[in-house]
């Protein structure tokens, strides 16, 4: 049996329960990932004795670190290629 009959055999129940498992965790986590970066990119008044401590332009390269890690994240949850290589 070659690799790529692998690729055709249909999924397990097991198997798709993680993926959809798999698929929930990687959206949650980008969107509280692109939660950290708005928390560092817009400053409020809450934030405003965090934003003075720090180097602003080190706060908004984590930031963008932050929008662009949440961004893959997503994209990872919507691709859903967990089983796949």
């Amino acid at each position: 049996m070659a690799l790529e009959e692998f690729d055709k055999e249909p999924l397990t129940e097991r198997e798709k329960g993680m993926v959809r498992l798999k698929s929930m965790t990687n959206y949650v986590m980008g969107l509280m990932i692109i939660g950290a970066g708005l928390f560092f990119f817009i400053p409020t008044e809450k934030t405003k004795g965090f934003h003075e401590k720090y180097d602003p332009d080190m706060i908004k390269m984590l930031a963008i670190v932050c929008f662009i890690y949440g961004i893959f994240r997503i994209f990872r949850g919507y691709q859903k290629n967990y089983f796949r290589d």
